[in-house]
């Protein structure tokens, strides 16, 4: 019999959470990554014996999949803080969609981007879903950073920074889908912005390009009760059933808050295997409502979880917002045992990656699996004492206590400093940003 090949990397935590099967923790456990796919997990006296090229000690330091940050508008990292506690439509209508027009541009899309995927980075996050303008300066920063991305092509009925017109979009979009086909990290989806700025006759055409080219679409769904209310007195229609008779509706339909949740609409979703993605934290701030993440859960419904743009959040911290997730869930479901810690876990790693349509090669640790892994030390005063890694990591842990990141089995985040990106430089960046927008220069 041939002797394997040496891993390229061998790691040796003190707990492994694979997320699949669910609700495990690996005790004395080893990892091992080898052409940049996890290779081994086993024990830890078992995994000493294989050979390997590096093997890097990580007492005190949980384990698990990278997490997938599943909506999300990149470069407005350079829009946060600006129009702050504000009802949506005035924020969106008001500030951020005047300041989009005066000054997004592909600087700004390539420095936005670049700074998101940084504070990403550092805060365990190896995959995420970008819905902005110019999408072919997202997907530059992405290939260079070495992240892992959907980028959704922004569509909307009017003239956007990058497009003229939603044919436009559509036309660099198609461009953008055939030079990313075999990109091993970036996916291309399309980006609908919501109902309410997209007409049928746009949708139909989306939809069509989504089924020639399989797909997914993002899109804002059910954000306020104001746009469901809006819709039903315009034209008798909840905006999720007019998705439906479209046929958006389907395992490659993401749609991101579903704030608004009837029967009907819990109805929609189930039957076409719709996705959701939560962003508890951007709704809790524009006082948008509540995803009812249990009941959807119940029911059958993939829910994952994202961010959604710093500029309406005000970060990129997929810990933190899963923790914020689970209380939420807890006190909407009127019910302590809503959503508990593994399962908020799995929202931030495999459904996630269900949502993008990535579960095959993203969101748990198994053999044969991208090794997109993110470590986080436990060993800190705020985690003592440590009954149960899940637990402490969801409800007791933040982002600060992410040491190391990996992509592919390449290292991103090592020992709490970036890898390929100069912090320095990117704060001072953001910084001639704001003092340009502040003086409209």
């Amino acid at each position: 019999m041939p002797t394997p090949a040496p891993l390229d990397l061998l790691l040796l935590p003190s707990w492994i959470v694979p997320v699949e099967p669910a609700g495990v923790v690996l005790r004395d456990y080893a990892l091992g990554v080898r052409d940049g796919c996890i290779a081994l997990l086993a024990p830890r006296s078992e995994a000493l014996r294989q050979p390997a090229k590096e093997t890097l000690e990580l007492p005190g330091k949980v384990l698990i999949p990278g997490l997938i940050n599943a909506h999300g508008h990149a470069a407005m990292t350079l829009f946060r803080g600006m129009a702050d506690d504000l009802p949506l439509q005035t924020w969106l209508q008001d500030h951020i969609w005047p300041a989009e027009g005066r000054w997004v541009d592909e600087d700004f899309v390539r420095d936005g981007t670049t700074l998101a995927i940084a504070e990403q980075i550092r805060g365990g996050i190896t995959c995420f879903s970008d819905m902005y303008f110019y999408p072919q300066v997202a997907c530059e920063a992405i290939h260079r950073t070495g992240v892992r991305a959907q980028v959704c092509l922004p569509i909307l009925d009017f003239p956007i920074p990058g497009a003229r017109t939603a044919d436009d979009m559509i036309r660099r979009g198609l461009e953008l889908f055939d030079d990313m086909k075999l990109h091993e990290r970036i996916s291309v989806a399309f980006g609908p912005h919501a109902p309410y700025t997209v007409a049928d006759a746009k949708l139909e055409q989306i939809l069509v390009l989504a089924e020639q080219l399989q797909a997914p679409i993002q899109m804002h769904v059910h954000e306020t009760a104001f746009e469901v209310e809006q819709a039903l007195q315009q034209t008798g229609e909840r905006p999720l059933s007019r998705l439906r008779r479209l046929g958006l509706l389907g395992p490659r339909f993401q749609a991101v808050h579903m704030t608004q949740v009837d029967d009907e609409d819990l109805e929609n979703l189930v039957e076409t295997n719709s996705h959701v993605i939560h962003s508890p934290e951007s709704n809790l701030k524009l006082a948008s409502g509540f995803c009812p993440v249990e009941r959807l859960w119940q029911a059958g419904v993939n829910v994952a979880i994202g961010t959604d743009g710093a500029a309406s959040n005000n970060d990129l911290d997929l810990l933190g917002e899963t923790r914020t997730a689970a209380l939420l869930a807890k006190a909407v479901a009127g019910s302590a045992t809503a959503l508990d810690a593994h399962r908020a876990l799995r929202l931030a790693t495999l459904n996630g990656a269900r949502a993008l349509g990535l579960e095959r090669c993203l969101g748990s640790l198994e053999v044969g699996k991208a090794a997109d892994l993110t470590a986080v030390d436990l060993s800190g005063l705020a985690q003592q004492p440590l009954y149960d890694p899940v637990s402490q990591l969801i409800y007791a842990t933040g982002r600060d206590r992410v040491s190391d990141v990996w992509v592919g089995g390449v290292p991103l985040l090592r020992q709490s400093e970036l890898v390929r990106l100069d912090e320095a430089e990117l704060i001072a960046n953001a910084q001639q940003w704001a003092t340009r927008i502040q003086q409209g220069a």
